[in-house]
């Protein structure tokens, strides 16, 4: 979902009236960011609170690649990374996972090894259908065991785009949080839907409601969830009890646009690329009686500081013995305050650009291929900017290109490299990637190898349904990463 798909931020047909008003009550983040512009490595950095380059969660198979975790993929979350979840158990919560994991799916990998005690959801992205003989449909798992398979179980429509899951993962969410405050148990509820990830879905009754097309069909029933969760916190008397945030995983995929693609808003490129409309997410912070309503803050803020700021709500310190890149939001959230910070923009092995303050220099510029964009696939469609989103990989660490923010959200004019305002903020910018290299400390690569006998074929419960497939022989490739 992109940084303008809300009406609160100004998507101007207004179908967001939920988490619109969610945003009323509580505090708006304009200047929120992922950790990744793709999906796997910002779920593992949210729940590490470290950026994708430590926890392993990108590819050293070739230069400033994205990388995520297709079934083929052997790597996952590393059994040396600390989750959120394993973190908040020593505080007596109770954790649960409803939807999309995507940090590895195979048996060492499982939320369920890793904090979570519940989970019904996938472990990857709900492509398909495919013919079981070269890939597998991929599963959907209750806890443990897989519960059956997309498009043969849980369908989804590709010519209609009807589903119902956004409805199953609400009712999810409903009655463990029902459960939970029956029993007085404390809670960490991790909301992964993907309604809005191509092949875009919505239930019936969403279907043709939007203005937008499908994708706005599959907004308007999150924004409805999202409404009715918050209405059952308030109803079972545990909304002051209760820290609620809501953001995206990456920005809109403008490569799925327009039938299927969300906004970015006035920011340039979107999913994929380092610019601001592929990492500058939609970000609301919401907590009655203590959060002030009709809070906006200006704080840059990650996600990598949900860990952190949920720690410091558990009464948890952040482990000690690694780097936390995630800062904990509290002080800005309840009292307004405003911390600095650097936000470092990563594609896979590279540090592509640096945000301090309103300026962002970029070190690296690349779209993508100029191969990959003859065959049609567009990041920035529409958004060409001369020298900026280029087609080859471009070097300016000895020159970065500079953006004042404020001025130019768009990222279209770079300063004048002889101005004294270019000067000084780049001579500032450099000071912050020296300390940051400096506790630079690479984890080991997890998604360089892809192997087809790793795919879904006989995850966990598959003999209970009749829905084991046989594995090809193990083959391990490098994964092939084009952008």
């Amino acid at each position: 979902m992109g940084w303008g798909d809300l009406g609160a931020f100004g998507e101007p047909s207004k179908e967001t009236p939920n988490l619109d008003q969610m945003a009323a009550e509580g505090m708006l983040f304009l200047d929120f960011y992922t950790a990744s512009p793709l999906c796997s490595p910002s779920r593992a950095a949210l729940l590490t609170g470290r950026l994708p380059v430590r926890n392993g969660f990108y590819t050293t198979n070739g230069h400033a690649r994205n990388a995520y975790t297709p079934q083929d993929i052997v790597g996952g979350i590393p059994d040396s990374e600390l989750l959120l979840p394993e973190l908040l158990k020593k505080a007596g919560y109770t954790n649960k996972i409803i939807g999309k994991w995507h940090l590895g799916h195979r048996p060492q990998f499982h939320p369920l090894r890793h904090g979570f005690d519940e989970w019904f959801g996938s472990p990857n992205c709900h492509f398909g259908p495919y013919n079981s003989t070269e890939r597998p449909n991929i599963p959907v798992y209750r806890d443990w065991d897989m519960a059956g398979r997309y498009y043969e179980d849980f369908k989804i429509n590709l010519k209609t785009g009807e589903s119902n899951l956004t409805q199953l993962y609400l009712q999810e969410a409903l009655d463990f949080i029902s459960k939970q405050q029956a029993s007085q148990q404390p809670f960490f509820l991790y909301w992964a839907i993907d309604a809005t990830h191509a092949p875009v879905y919505a239930s019936k009754q969403f279907l043709g409601t939007s203005q937008r097309g499908l994708y706005g069909d599959a907004v308007r029933e999150i924004d409805d969830s999202v409404g009715r969760i918050l209405k059952h916190l308030q109803q079972l008397g545990i909304s002051e009890n209760t820290f609620v945030f809501f953001t995206s995983d990456n920005g809109a995929a403008l490569i799925s646009a327009p039938k299927q693609g969300g906004s970015n808003g006035p920011f340039l490129c979107g999913k994929q690329t380092t610019f601001e409309g592929g990492m500058r997410e939609p970000a609301i912070a919401w907590w009655p009686g203590h959060i002030p309503a009709g809070g906006v803050s200006h704080q840059l803020g990650s996600v990598m500081d949900l860990f952190s700021t949920s720690l410091s709500l558990a009464g948890l310190q952040p482990p000690s013995d690694r780097q936390i890149d995630g800062i904990d939001l509290l002080p800005v959230i309840l009292q307004g305050k405003l911390i600095d910070r650097p936000i470092f923009y990563y594609r896979g092995n590279e540090l592509m650009a640096v945000r301090a303050g309103l300026y962002k220099a970029h070190f690296w510029t690349w779209s993508n291929s100029w191969e990959e964009h003859s065959k049609g696939i567009d990041f920035c469609p529409g958004q060409s900017v001369a020298g900026v989103t280029t087609h080859t990989q471009e070097e300016h660490t000895y020159l970065p290109l500079l953006f004042h923010l404020g001025r130019d959200p768009g990222e279209k004019y770079p300063l004048s490299f002889a101005s004294e305002e270019y000067q000084q903020a780049v001579q500032h910018i450099s000071g912050l990637v020296q300390q940051h290299r400096a506790t630079l400390v690479p984890g080991q690569p997890q998604l360089n190898v892809c192997d087809q006998a790793v795919m879904n074929w006989a995850p966990p419960g598959c003999e209970k349904l009749g829905k084991c497939l046989k594995a090809p022989e193990s083959d391990p490739k490098k994964c092939s990463w084009p952008h």
